[in-house]
């Protein structure tokens, strides 16, 4: 392997990166690789699909048609342009490897949903049985007993009434005090009307809730008055409200670009009540669809029921904008009589604070699991490649058992007070395998440090890192602005960073996944810490959206910089500080992939030097995703 120690190391090359990026409504899912049985299957959709032996598309830049603003739903597109070069020739080996291993995926198609019952997880997933892109949604159905191990079960529902003949959207479920269990679906009618109808299992004794009867009262709420018929969508969980004997449940609208939630009383799930005002809105945020809305305790008690409510709870409200494509979150205070909610920072509101994650992930949803007394989150990832090359693959999107990524533990930081904490289930834990160990590895400015790590396309990394508090004393250089997204990334100096890791890389580093920390000083002395993750150079394909993603996160004193990475093929997904940060990205090397593919530490600093005092690096095993016969 090459010496990247040189001190005289230049930095890392930039790369021009002027594509917009467009992004798609649903959620899928991403899936184990089951060996060579499931790469034939890809093979075969990628060959029935057009993709030849060689992998053949032609010269030029990708257009696509968005058909997402008529269906009244956002849909996938990587835009218009991409990176402004000619289209990847991908080959069938490259599209194969980028096939993860344990993240779930579908066999093909998009994904949605969550619950647990009688011993099993549930994820149901927005899919098309007839193509890669969007349309004919119904609902795919998988379960699990830990979180990671899949088993694919027949469709769960699909559009057979008028009120979902043009699609079986999202939905959530909602346990009765008895035990028993609805469902609320968003369906788009035979007009593409957006209305909410009820479901509930055909045998409540059944543990695969493998049947579902839909309500013969269906559509149980249609947009109210001033409401646009695309404008009304995507159910939560309810919750209960004791003073009145009655559950409440949002649903995501909005008025022009204020965005807001609608709550309705129900006693029944059949017969609501539209309750007088919104649940909160936010100008300038557009539409809100996947409404989340759940309680947190404040005093580490894990987990809560939605329903919670009362002293050491807090409310977080969640929502997915539309027109940007992100998800943001805010914490607050829930106000049942008044049917309001409160921010505790205004200027971190709901759709312009802080985000679930600064990624490409989209369309989150959490459930309370009551099996372990924990709030488990999910989320879409979104393919950043053509729509082209997905019909090739026959595939899209990736997203874990519900709503997308590995699913994440929620709890309130009680440390800052002022924000969530996400972490992978412990379950993902038992895929380890192979542990490698590093301690006090002291990274010189300008430096990368080859990390041998053996085969290096699934694993599970963490890292601690210090500078020395002299050198940040004496580092006097100002940064005032910094931003993840518009810097030149991992390549970009100063003299307090950046630094980290380079994941999916090949020897040379003509493709790499940085993912650091970047450590700025305001113009009254006082430090900033910024957790991102650059995409800039992950492949050398030119048809893809590559970006920096990031933001600050919260760095306590005596606390080492911190982060976790799992690395799945083509998904990233990293955590910063214990989760007070997190960001996924998708990634298509063509070099760093298999064998080739490699782990380094870098400091692109030009002052600091920095130490990672531990970095342990395990390898993970596939999870199983067998499919169970009818």
């Amino acid at each position: 392997m090459k010496d990247h120690h040189d001190p005289e190391y230049a930095a890392l090359p930039g790369e021009e990166n002027d594509s917009p990026e467009f992004g798609r409504r649903g959620s899928t899912g991403v899936f184990a690789l089951i060996a060579a049985a499931m790469s034939l299957l890809v093979v075969l959709a990628v060959a029935l699909s057009g993709g030849g032996g060689g992998g053949a598309v032609e010269e030029g830049v990708v257009d696509v048609v968005v058909r997402g603003v008529r269906e009244g739903v956002s849909e996938k597109s990587s835009g218009v342009r991409l990176s402004g070069g000619a289209a990847h020739p991908w080959s069938n080996e490259e599209l194969i490897w980028q096939r993860t291993a344990y993240h779930f995926q579908p066999f093909k198609n998009w994904m949605n949903g969550p619950l647990f019952y009688k011993g099993w997880y549930h994820l149901f997933y927005q899919y098309n049985p007839v193509s890669a892109v969007w349309g004919n949604i119904t609902w795919g159905h998988a379960v699990s007993r830990d979180l990671i191990n899949w088993i694919h079960l027949p469709l769960a529902m699909v559009p057979d009434h008028w009120y979902d003949m043009n699609g079986v959207w999202t939905g959530s479920a909602t346990f009765l005090p008895d035990g028993s269990l609805v469902m609320l679906y968003t369906g788009s009618t035979n007009e593409s009307t957006q209305v909410q109808n009820l479901a509930y299992p055909a045998d409540p004794s059944d543990p695969l809730l493998l049947n579902w009867v839909k309500s013969k009262a269906n559509p149980v709420l249609v947009p109210p008055p001033g409401i646009g018929s695309k404008d009304f969508r995507d159910p939560t969980t309810a919750w209960f409200i004791e003073s009145d004997n009655s559950w409440r449940v949002t649903i995501g609208s909005r008025n022009g670009m204020t965005g807001f939630s609608l709550v309705y009383k129900t006693k029944d799930f059949v017969e609501y009540e539209l309750l007088d005002g919104v649940l909160h809105a936010v100008p300038g945020t557009g539409m809100w669809e996947c409404v989340d809305f759940y309680p947190v305790s404040t005093t580490g008690n894990g987990g809560l029921d939605t329903s919670a409510n009362g002293p050491g709870v807090k409310h977080v409200l969640k929502v997915s904008l539309d027109n940007y494509m992100n998800d943001y979150y805010a914490i607050g205070t829930y106000d049942a009589r008044a049917n309001t909610w409160t921010p505790d920072d205004p200027v971190a509101d709901a759709g312009i604070g802080a985000r679930v994650d600064y990624g490409k992930y989209y369309a989150s949803k959490s459930f309370f699991d009551q099996n372990k007394g924990r709030r488990v989150l999910w989320a879409w990832i979104g393919e950043t490649d053509s729509e082209r090359t997905d019909l090739r693959k026959g595939w899209a999107s990736v997203q874990s058992p519900p709503l997308q990524t590995i699913p994440r533990v929620v709890t309130f930081d009680e440390k800052t007070q002022t924000n969530l904490l996400q972490w992978p289930v412990e379950e993902v834990e038992a895929l380890r395998t192979d542990a490698k160990e590093f301690s006090d590895v002291k990274v010189i400015p300008g430096s990368v440090v080859p990390l041998d790590v053996g085969t290096a396309t699934q694993l599970d990394i963490e890292a601690e890192f210090v500078i020395d508090e002299a050198e940040l004393e004496r580092t006097v250089e100002a940064d005032v602005g910094y931003n993840c997204s518009t810097s030149a990334g991992a390549a970009g100096r100063s003299a307090l960073g950046p630094f980290g890791l380079l994941v999916l890389a090949d020897e040379d580093l003509l493709e790499q996944t940085a993912v650091y920390f970047y450590i700025g000083r305001a113009i009254d002395g006082s430090l900033k810490t910024y957790f991102c993750q650059d995409e800039l150079r992950s492949s050398k394909a030119k048809d893809l959206v590559k970006r920096v993603y990031g933001s600050t996160v919260p760095v306590l004193h005596g606390e080492k910089l911190s982060v976790r990475i799992l690395v799945d093929h083509s998904v990233v997904e990293s955590f910063g500080q214990g989760g007070r940060t997190c960001i996924t990205s998708r990634v298509y090397p063509t070099k760093a992939i298999y064998g080739a593919a490699c782990v380094f530490l870098f400091n692109n600093a030009t002052e600091a030097v920095v130490t990672a005092t531990s970095v342990r690096v395990w390898g993970m095993n596939a999870a199983s995703v067998p499919t169970m016969l009818s």
